[in-house]
């Protein structure tokens, strides 16, 4: 999936994203509205992580989506 299909189906996708970064607060989800750059800030604020490791850290999670599952 690509971060177009991300901010689209934001609503339906929250929720794997919170799972994935626990640290980010419900306020902190609903600021980010499906905003790739947001998330970054975001993550950068609750992990004390760099902007490059905020981007990777995306990034990573993104393949993982795409990523076949095991059956």
């Amino acid at each position: 999936m690509n971060w177009d299909g991300i901010e689209s189906n934001w609503l339906q996708i929250k929720g794997l994203v919170r799972r994935h970064w626990a640290e980010l607060s419900d306020a902190d989800i609903i600021e980010v509205r499906g905003k790739r750059d947001a998330l970054a800030e975001r993550l950068q604020d609750r992990y004390g992580i760099s902007a490059a490791q905020a981007h990777g850290e995306i990034e990573g999670w993104l393949k993982s989506l795409k990523a076949p599952r095991p059956s």
